[in-house]
């Protein structure tokens, strides 16, 4: 595929600030028998498409893409990638909740009333995702998981401190932004690098692993809270810090399902309590645990989402034959 003579044609959403650009033009392009095989097939021979729809000029630093392939599973209505920064990741619930009104706006599923569903494949596995008719979405994770609680870990500059990591269709390290010596109301800066520290110092001190894929073996980044963990203390804010450095303007779909396994972990929170999340933009998600769910080794559970997302655009993107700087670049 000679991609750099395409016209790459992209709806542009965004949930709760967090982008979201659709590209669907390259289901025959990318090849694999289930969606593993996709994501790797995509990074070895189209990264570049990656680099030219996230990077300047046509993205940014903390753009976010869903790449559409063609799907494998029984239950599915369509199959995506999900694209960033630094590559590509496992699970994305803002996307999810994007694609949903996507797929349905685009007639890939046929409306229903009261609740429309959409099979995603994603590379985490199939996600179940409604949309109602007033445009809301909820979504029902794939597995999650405590992977670790009170993990000791020495972060430098800042010193020894305990956190948990869970799984919610990617890995994550969670603790309080206070134990880490800064604010969610402070310098941005601040918190990013904080949390990339963090996350820095898991990897190095422990080993994740998925029971069931290596490809879902690795800490995607660091979610950062305002301490706040039982549903009766009101909607707890938290940033999470992705990829490299990428930071995500919404609650963070699969960061809120692994918070919620966390919780449930704990004892925190019953089946079915209520719980909301909110973002450094003041989006909000609704989250509760459905129930227990199978996961070799795991006591896994099942966290439903909900959420809004919104169009902002559509895009066509070129690339001249003499434009190396149009590949793709990021300066921060």
């Amino acid at each position: 595929m000679n991609w750099q003579s395409r016209t790459f044609d992209t709806i542009e959403m965004h949930t709760g600030g967090e982008p979201v650009r659709i590209i669907p033009g390259l289901q025959g392009d990318i090849h694999g028998t289930d969606i593993l095989a996709k994501r790797r097939d995509m990074r070895e021979r189209l990264d570049g498409v990656r680099k030219l729809l996230m990077f300047e000029p046509r993205g940014h630093y903390d753009m976010y893409g869903a790449v559409l392939v063609r799907p494998s599973l029984p239950g599915a209505d369509l199959a995506v990638l999900f694209i960033h920064n630094e590559g590509y990741s496992t699970m994305c619930g803002h996307a999810v909740i994007a694609l949903a009104r996507y797929a349905v706006d685009q007639g890939l599923v046929a409306r229903t009333a009261p609740l429309t569903r959409v099979g995603i494949e994603c590379p985490c596995g199939l996600v179940t995702a409604w949309l109602a008719e007033d445009g809301s979405v909820r979504f029902d994770s794939v597995p999650a998981f405590a992977f670790a609680l009170d993990h000791p870990v020495h972060v430098p500059g800042i010193g020894k401190l305990n956190v948990d990591i869970g799984y919610g269709g990617a890995f994550y390290a969670v603790t309080s932004a206070a134990r880490l010596g800064v604010s969610l109301d402070g310098r941005l800066r601040e918190v990013v690098d904080a949390a990339s520290a963090l996350s820095e110092a898991v990897r190095r001190s422990i080993s994740v692993r998925h029971p069931e894929a290596e490809d879902l073996g690795f800490l995607y980044g660091s979610i950062l809270t305002d301490g706040k963990e039982r549903a009766g203390d009101g909607p707890s804010r938290n940033v999470c810090v992705f990829a490299d450095a990428e930071v995500d303007r919404s609650p963070t779909g699969s960061g809120v399902t692994t918070r919620m396994a966390l919780r449930h972990a704990r004892g925190l929170v019953a089946v079915g309590e209520a719980c909301q999340f909110e973002s450094l933009t003041g989006a909000r998600f609704t989250a509760s645990v459905n129930g227990a769910a199978k996961l070799p080794g795991h006591d896994a559970v099942s966290v439903r989402v909900s959420g809004r997302a919104h169009y902002s655009g559509k895009a066509s993107w070129t690339l001249e034959a003499d434009d190396d700087i149009g590949r793709g670049f990021l300066l921060r």
